[in-house]
């Protein structure tokens, strides 16, 4: 009875292994984008780590019960819950390009954007209604081609007394 536990332990960690090494590189990524940290030089990101770290533990202790379903679906969903839980920390400058984004549109314009989730399926992960997801990400979209005209480097204010016109708040396409 002992040898087969074992043996299904050492299974299952084979098997969250081979997804680390698949999924790792690009979670790494997506945590690098939430928490503004520069993704050179290697090390930079601790941040980063520690927050991709606590959600493949999680996603490791939760690994007998997917049943068949997505481990890197899992995976980012603890990520950007952690994020989300903790965004208060990740709200200094770093210098990259989402700097100008506040911690919720990181999270909205990341998860919508380079991850590819649907708007309804974001909107589901965080808690929020869809046309909330849908007004935040075309906002951050906004900040991003404006480049984040009347807020400061940290993300603070709208408007700032530039003069310029609010950007328009209409769908943006997936």
């Amino acid at each position: 009875m002992a040898e087969r536990a074992t043996h299904r332990d050492r299974l299952r960690a084979l098997e969250f292994e081979a997804f680390v090494a698949g999924a790792g590189g690009r979670l790494l990524h997506t945590a690098t984008l939430l928490t503004g940290e520069p993704s050179q030089p290697p090390g930079a990101y601790v941040r980063a780590e520690a927050l991709l770290r606590a959600a493949l533990a999680r996603t490791y202790a939760d690994w007998d019960r997917l049943h068949g379903g997505d481990p890197y679906d899992r995976a980012r969903r603890e990520l950007a819950l952690r994020f989300a839980r903790e965004a208060r920390r990740h709200q200094r400058p770093r210098g990259g390009p989402l700097d100008r984004l506040t911690p919720i549109e990181r999270l909205v314009l990341v998860l919508r954007m380079y991850e590819e989730v649907g708007e309804e399926q974001t909107a589901a992960l965080l808690g929020l209604p869809a046309d909330r997801v849908r007004a935040v990400c075309a906002r951050a979209v906004a900040a991003l081609r404006t480049g984040g005209a009347g807020r400061g480097p940290a993300g603070a204010g709208r408007g700032g007394g530039t003069g310029q016109a609010p950007a328009p708040r209409g769908r943006v396409a997936p």
